[in-house]
């Protein structure tokens, strides 16, 4: 703020807050030096958001204290990182080859942004919760998943175990991965193990089966059978 704008400002602030008036010439002139001391680099009012103006009045209807230029500077500083925190880089136009003028393209629109002489850059980010966009659940119940089938299809060979378990709820068969494996100590959702051994006897490692042990698919059987009975009561 320039030196007419702060003696603008003291006097609105005297307006609201009798007790910081200064009649005194020296008081009035230190009072104005030790302002602009603290607030030369804060602007008066920006079109995105700011104004002292605005500080001041919330400090006089929250606080019992006469406001010093410190609480207002620490009002625009909190404001300031607030807009830095919101904003997104977005891509220099310059040649990414040319580093200097790059960074310097990068750094100049975050002083803008701090600043307040431009809007921070902001991107929504993915966020998680109980609401389901309208169209999304439309889309789930025409599809029946958020993956299409013929992506699905496409992605098979490259994941054949999630594929085979797919292919057997599809078949109205159970679902072996969803019970452990009293056999080999497989959790829920992985595959069955076996052991490879050394001619002496003992197990060296374990590699993933193809298909699941016998008692595992019993158990598997036997949880699809309790889950029909209690839908069939319900």
């Amino acid at each position: 703020m320039e030196r007419r704008e702060i003696a603008g400002l003291l006097a609105y602030m005297g307006r609201l807050d009798p007790r910081t008036m200064r009649t005194d010439p020296g008081e009035l002139g230190d009072q104005l030096d030790q302002w602009q001391e603290l607030l030369g680099d804060v602007p008066l009012a920006t079109e995105y958001g700011w104004d002292a103006r605005n500080a001041i009045r919330a400090h006089v209807v929250s606080s019992p204290y006469p406001i010093l230029p410190v609480d207002v500077a620490r009002q625009w500083s909190k404001h300031s990182a607030d807009r830095l925190a919101r904003h997104t880089d977005p891509v220099p136009t310059a040649d990414p080859d040319d580093v200097e003028t790059w960074r310097a393209e990068l750094l100049g629109t975050r002083h803008a942004v701090l600043a307040g002489q431009r809007p921070p850059n902001e991107q929504r980010a993915i966020t998680s919760g109980s609401t389901i966009d309208p169209a999304v659940e439309a889309r789930l119940r025409a599809i029946g998943s958020c993956i299409p089938p013929h992506v699905r299809q496409d992605l098979a060979p490259y994941r054949p175990t999630k594929a085979r378990r797919e292919q057997l709820v599809a078949e109205g068969l159970p679902d072996v991965l969803a019970v452990p494996c009293g056999w080999c100590g497989a959790a829920v959702n992985e595959s069955c193990r076996a052991r490879r051994i050394v001619p002496r006897g003992g197990a060296t490692s374990h590699r993933p089966m193809k298909t699941a042990h016998p008692s595992r698919i019993e158990a598997a059987a036997a949880l699809a059978y309790d889950t029909s009975r209690q839908e069939s009561a319900a």
